[in-house]
Protein backbone atom coordinates (compact mmCIF):
# COMPACT_ATOMS: atom_id res chain seq x y z
CA UNK A 1 0.00 0.00 0.00
CA UNK A 2 1.20 3.42 -0.45
CA UNK A 3 -0.26 6.62 0.72
CA UNK A 4 -0.40 9.59 -1.39
CA UNK A 5 -1.97 13.46 1.02
CA UNK A 6 -2.59 16.18 -1.44
CA UNK A 7 -2.62 19.29 0.64
CA UNK A 8 -4.33 22.14 -0.44
CA UNK A 9 -5.31 25.64 0.62
CA UNK A 10 -8.94 24.97 0.98
CA UNK A 11 -8.99 20.65 0.98
CA UNK A 12 -6.78 18.27 1.30
CA UNK A 13 -6.78 14.59 -0.41
CA UNK A 14 -5.46 11.25 0.29
CA UNK A 15 -5.39 8.80 -2.40
CA UNK A 16 -4.75 4.95 -1.12
CA UNK A 17 -2.86 2.93 -3.84
CA UNK A 18 -1.68 -0.41 -4.41
CA UNK A 19 2.06 -1.06 -5.17
CA UNK A 20 0.69 -0.90 -9.66
CA UNK A 21 -0.42 2.54 -8.39
CA UNK A 22 -4.44 1.80 -8.85
CA UNK A 23 -6.49 4.04 -7.03
CA UNK A 24 -8.36 2.16 -4.76
CA UNK A 25 -9.44 4.98 -1.77
CA UNK A 26 -9.97 8.78 -1.86
CA UNK A 27 -10.86 10.75 0.87
CA UNK A 28 -11.46 14.42 1.09
CA UNK A 29 -11.70 16.78 3.93
CA UNK A 30 -11.01 20.93 4.24
CA UNK A 31 -7.89 21.83 5.17
CA UNK A 32 -7.75 24.36 8.68
CA UNK A 33 -5.01 26.12 6.50
CA UNK A 34 -4.45 29.20 9.17
CA UNK A 35 -4.84 26.70 12.50
CA UNK A 36 -1.06 24.80 12.70
CA UNK A 37 -2.18 22.12 15.80
CA UNK A 38 -5.53 21.13 13.72
CA UNK A 39 -3.69 20.96 10.60
CA UNK A 40 -1.71 18.23 12.31
CA UNK A 41 -4.25 16.87 13.75
CA UNK A 42 -6.71 16.79 10.57
CA UNK A 43 -4.32 15.04 8.33
CA UNK A 44 -2.79 12.73 11.64
CA UNK A 45 -6.55 11.33 11.54
CA UNK A 46 -6.54 11.21 8.04
CA UNK A 47 -3.41 9.18 7.56
CA UNK A 48 -4.31 6.92 10.75
CA UNK A 49 -8.23 6.09 9.60
CA UNK A 50 -6.72 5.05 6.16
CA UNK A 51 -4.06 2.44 7.67
CA UNK A 52 -6.31 0.95 9.66
CA UNK A 53 -8.67 -0.15 6.55
CA UNK A 54 -5.25 -0.49 4.65
CA UNK A 55 -2.53 -1.37 6.46
CA UNK A 56 1.06 0.15 6.66
CA UNK A 57 2.59 1.94 3.78
CA UNK A 58 4.98 4.13 2.88
CA UNK A 59 3.69 7.64 2.70
CA UNK A 60 4.25 11.12 0.18
CA UNK A 61 2.76 14.77 1.47
CA UNK A 62 2.36 17.00 -1.23
CA UNK A 63 2.59 21.15 -0.32
CA UNK A 64 1.29 23.97 -1.98
CA UNK A 65 4.69 25.85 -1.77
CA UNK A 66 8.17 24.71 -0.74
CA UNK A 67 10.57 23.50 2.27
CA UNK A 68 13.77 25.35 3.22
CA UNK A 69 17.34 23.47 4.01
CA UNK A 70 16.10 24.06 7.47
CA UNK A 71 12.92 21.86 6.45
CA UNK A 72 10.77 24.93 7.33
CA UNK A 73 7.72 25.11 5.32
CA UNK A 74 7.24 28.07 3.04
CA UNK A 75 3.19 27.94 1.66
CA UNK A 76 1.35 31.15 0.73
CA UNK A 77 -2.18 28.92 1.14
CA UNK A 78 -0.90 27.23 4.57
CA UNK A 79 0.34 30.05 6.60
CA UNK A 80 -0.55 28.08 9.59
CA UNK A 81 2.16 25.97 8.51
CA UNK A 82 4.52 28.44 6.63
CA UNK A 83 7.87 28.66 9.15
CA UNK A 84 7.62 25.30 11.04
CA UNK A 85 8.66 21.88 10.50
CA UNK A 86 5.70 20.52 9.11
CA UNK A 87 7.42 17.14 7.72
CA UNK A 88 8.97 16.55 11.14
CA UNK A 89 6.42 16.92 13.09
CA UNK A 90 4.25 14.70 10.90
CA UNK A 91 6.78 11.95 11.31
CA UNK A 92 6.64 12.34 14.57
CA UNK A 93 3.14 11.79 15.12
CA UNK A 94 2.77 9.13 12.07
CA UNK A 95 5.42 7.18 13.61
CA UNK A 96 7.19 6.65 10.66
CA UNK A 97 9.19 8.40 8.00
CA UNK A 98 7.67 10.34 4.79
CA UNK A 99 8.38 11.92 1.83
CA UNK A 100 7.50 15.93 1.60
CA UNK A 101 7.11 17.10 -2.42
CA UNK A 102 5.66 20.12 -3.69
CA UNK A 103 1.77 19.76 -5.29
CA UNK A 104 2.99 20.65 -8.59
CA UNK A 105 6.19 18.74 -8.99
CA UNK A 106 3.93 16.14 -8.08
CA UNK A 107 1.63 17.22 -10.88
CA UNK A 108 4.79 16.71 -13.46
CA UNK A 109 5.70 13.58 -12.22
CA UNK A 110 1.98 11.99 -12.07
CA UNK A 111 1.53 13.08 -15.98
CA UNK A 112 5.01 11.90 -16.79
CA UNK A 113 4.45 8.58 -15.60
CA UNK A 114 1.08 7.13 -17.35
CA UNK A 115 -0.86 10.32 -17.29
CA UNK A 116 -1.00 12.28 -20.85
CA UNK A 117 3.31 12.07 -20.64
CA UNK A 118 3.31 8.74 -21.05
CA UNK A 119 5.75 7.93 -23.89
CA UNK A 120 7.55 11.14 -23.48
CA UNK A 121 11.15 11.22 -22.44
CA UNK A 122 11.06 14.85 -21.25
CA UNK A 123 7.95 16.43 -19.94
CA UNK A 124 7.08 19.80 -18.73
CA UNK A 125 4.20 19.67 -16.07
CA UNK A 126 3.13 23.53 -15.67
CA UNK A 127 -0.10 23.98 -13.35
CA UNK A 128 -2.10 27.20 -13.98
CA UNK A 129 -4.39 27.79 -11.27
CA UNK A 130 -4.69 30.37 -8.15
CA UNK A 131 -1.03 29.85 -8.78
CA UNK A 132 1.58 29.31 -11.78
CA UNK A 133 4.44 26.68 -10.90
CA UNK A 134 5.43 23.01 -12.62
CA UNK A 135 7.96 20.52 -12.60
CA UNK A 136 10.02 18.55 -14.58
CA UNK A 137 10.34 14.86 -15.50
CA UNK A 138 13.20 13.82 -17.70
CA UNK A 139 13.33 9.71 -18.73
CA UNK A 140 10.82 9.22 -15.69
CA UNK A 141 12.91 10.96 -12.66
CA UNK A 142 11.94 14.13 -11.77
CA UNK A 143 14.49 16.69 -11.42
CA UNK A 144 14.89 18.21 -8.46
CA UNK A 145 17.81 21.43 -8.32
CA UNK A 146 19.83 22.48 -5.05
CA UNK A 147 16.82 24.08 -3.27
CA UNK A 148 14.06 22.35 -5.00
CA UNK A 149 12.69 25.55 -6.70
CA UNK A 150 13.61 24.83 -10.40
CA UNK A 151 10.49 25.11 -12.18
CA UNK A 152 8.69 28.25 -10.49
CA UNK A 153 7.78 29.96 -13.40
CA UNK A 154 5.84 31.93 -12.46
CA UNK A 155 8.20 33.97 -10.00
CA UNK A 156 10.10 34.84 -13.24
CA UNK A 157 9.63 38.48 -14.19
CA UNK A 158 7.67 39.85 -17.05
CA UNK A 159 9.37 41.29 -20.16
CA UNK A 160 9.51 44.87 -19.93
CA UNK A 161 8.46 44.85 -23.81
CA UNK A 162 5.17 43.50 -22.52
CA UNK A 163 4.67 45.57 -19.93
CA UNK A 164 5.37 48.37 -22.01
CA UNK A 165 3.19 47.43 -24.74
CA UNK A 166 0.16 47.02 -22.53
CA UNK A 167 0.82 49.75 -19.91
CA UNK A 168 1.05 46.96 -17.35
CA UNK A 169 1.34 48.10 -13.90
CA UNK A 170 3.96 46.44 -11.54
CA UNK A 171 2.10 44.19 -9.24
CA UNK A 172 2.73 42.77 -6.40
CA UNK A 173 3.20 38.45 -6.53
CA UNK A 174 2.41 36.87 -3.16
CA UNK A 175 6.05 35.89 -2.81
CA UNK A 176 6.87 39.82 -2.08
CA UNK A 177 8.33 40.69 -5.80
CA UNK A 178 7.02 42.82 -8.23
CA UNK A 179 5.89 42.00 -11.31
CA UNK A 180 5.84 38.04 -11.39
CA UNK A 181 4.24 36.21 -14.08
CA UNK A 182 2.05 34.41 -11.43
CA UNK A 183 0.45 37.96 -10.77
CA UNK A 184 -0.76 38.25 -14.24
CA UNK A 185 -0.97 34.64 -15.78
CA UNK A 186 -2.80 32.82 -12.94
CA UNK A 187 -6.32 32.69 -12.78
CA UNK A 188 -7.05 35.86 -10.56
CA UNK A 189 -4.28 37.52 -13.08
CA UNK A 190 -6.39 36.80 -15.41
CA UNK A 191 -9.79 38.84 -14.09
CA UNK A 192 -7.04 41.29 -12.41
CA UNK A 193 -5.94 42.01 -16.04
CA UNK A 194 -9.39 42.54 -16.87
CA UNK A 195 -9.96 45.21 -14.58
CA UNK A 196 -6.90 46.68 -15.90
CA UNK A 197 -8.46 47.07 -19.26
CA UNK A 198 -11.55 48.63 -17.53
CA UNK A 199 -13.41 45.63 -16.96
CA UNK A 200 -15.14 44.13 -13.63
CA UNK A 201 -14.97 40.73 -13.21
CA UNK A 202 -15.65 37.82 -10.26
CA UNK A 203 -12.90 35.76 -11.53
CA UNK A 204 -11.36 34.06 -14.47
CA UNK A 205 -14.22 31.97 -15.87
CA UNK A 206 -16.71 35.31 -15.70
CA UNK A 207 -13.66 36.86 -18.18
CA UNK A 208 -13.57 34.11 -20.36
CA UNK A 209 -17.68 33.68 -20.27
CA UNK A 210 -17.67 37.51 -21.66
CA UNK A 211 -15.11 37.25 -24.37
CA UNK A 212 -16.80 34.29 -25.87
CA UNK A 213 -19.52 36.84 -26.32
CA UNK A 214 -16.61 38.75 -28.03
CA UNK A 215 -17.28 41.58 -25.05
CA UNK A 216 -14.24 44.25 -26.74
CA UNK A 217 -13.59 44.52 -22.99
CA UNK A 218 -12.36 40.82 -23.01
CA UNK A 219 -11.29 40.10 -25.94
CA UNK A 220 -8.50 42.67 -25.35
CA UNK A 221 -7.90 40.78 -22.00
CA UNK A 222 -7.46 37.62 -23.16
CA UNK A 223 -5.15 39.38 -26.22
CA UNK A 224 -2.75 40.28 -23.64
CA UNK A 225 -3.04 37.55 -21.72
CA UNK A 226 -2.02 34.99 -24.46
CA UNK A 227 0.89 37.11 -25.19
CA UNK A 228 1.87 37.18 -21.57
CA UNK A 229 1.77 33.21 -21.04
CA UNK A 230 3.16 32.82 -24.47
CA UNK A 231 6.35 35.00 -23.55
CA UNK A 232 6.46 32.68 -20.16
CA UNK A 233 6.03 29.29 -21.93
CA UNK A 234 8.20 30.33 -24.22
CA UNK A 235 10.77 30.58 -21.45
CA UNK A 236 10.25 27.28 -20.12
CA UNK A 237 11.08 25.82 -23.81
CA UNK A 238 14.64 27.85 -23.78
CA UNK A 239 15.24 26.85 -20.54
CA UNK A 240 13.97 23.20 -20.52
CA UNK A 241 13.55 22.35 -24.36
CA UNK A 242 10.94 19.52 -23.76
CA UNK A 243 9.30 17.19 -25.61
CA UNK A 244 5.99 18.04 -24.11
CA UNK A 245 3.66 20.74 -22.11
CA UNK A 246 1.05 18.74 -20.40
CA UNK A 247 -1.51 21.84 -18.49
CA UNK A 248 -2.97 21.59 -15.07
CA UNK A 249 -4.87 23.78 -12.87
CA UNK A 250 -8.46 25.43 -13.66
CA UNK A 251 -7.06 27.44 -16.79
CA UNK A 252 -6.21 23.71 -17.88
CA UNK A 253 -9.72 23.14 -18.69
CA UNK A 254 -10.29 26.08 -20.98
CA UNK A 255 -9.98 24.56 -24.60
CA UNK A 256 -9.24 27.62 -26.52
CA UNK A 257 -5.87 27.32 -24.78
CA UNK A 258 -4.69 25.14 -26.65
CA UNK A 259 -5.63 26.24 -29.99
CA UNK A 260 -4.39 29.72 -29.46
CA UNK A 261 -1.36 29.41 -27.31
CA UNK A 262 0.99 27.73 -29.42
CA UNK A 263 1.50 30.56 -31.90
CA UNK A 264 1.91 33.01 -29.49
CA UNK A 265 4.76 30.72 -27.83
CA UNK A 266 6.76 30.68 -31.18
CA UNK A 267 6.46 34.02 -32.06
CA UNK A 268 8.59 34.68 -28.93
CA UNK A 269 10.96 31.85 -30.12
CA UNK A 270 13.49 32.49 -32.84
CA UNK A 271 14.71 30.74 -36.21
CA UNK A 272 13.18 27.90 -36.54
CA UNK A 273 12.25 26.41 -33.18
CA UNK A 274 8.89 25.94 -31.84
CA UNK A 275 6.22 25.16 -29.20
CA UNK A 276 5.98 21.37 -28.45
CA UNK A 277 2.71 19.94 -27.64
CA UNK A 278 0.70 21.39 -25.35
CA UNK A 279 -1.88 18.61 -23.99
CA UNK A 280 -4.12 18.86 -20.55
CA UNK A 281 -3.80 16.37 -17.97
CA UNK A 282 -4.85 12.53 -18.17
CA UNK A 283 -5.60 12.50 -14.06
CA UNK A 284 -6.36 15.86 -13.76
CA UNK A 285 -7.54 16.80 -9.75
CA UNK A 286 -6.13 13.24 -8.89
CA UNK A 287 -2.62 14.15 -10.51
CA UNK A 288 -1.13 15.71 -6.94
CA UNK A 289 -1.99 12.88 -4.54
CA UNK A 290 -0.50 10.30 -7.03
CA UNK A 291 2.25 11.80 -7.76
CA UNK A 292 2.93 12.26 -4.44
CA UNK A 293 2.72 8.84 -4.15
CA UNK A 294 5.35 7.70 -7.06
CA UNK A 295 7.49 9.96 -5.47
CA UNK A 296 7.26 8.57 -1.93
CA UNK A 297 7.31 5.07 -3.82
CA UNK A 298 10.54 6.22 -5.64
CA UNK A 299 11.96 6.76 -1.84
CA UNK A 300 10.93 4.09 -0.51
Amino acid sequence: MIYGLDVGGTKMELGCFDAQLNDLERCRVATPARDYPALLNTIAALVADARLRHGPGPLGIALPGLVDGQGLSLCANLPGATGRPLGADLARRLGQPLTLGNDCRCFALSEALGGAGAGYRRVFGAVLGTGAAGGLVVDGLLYQGRQDIACEYGHQPLPARLLLRYQLPLWTCGCGQQGCYEAYVSGPGLARLYGHFGGQAEDAAAVLALWRRAEPLAQATLDCYLDLLGACFAGLVLAYDPDLIVLGGGLSKVPELYQLLPARIDACLFGPFQSPPLVPARFGDASGARGIALLARQHD
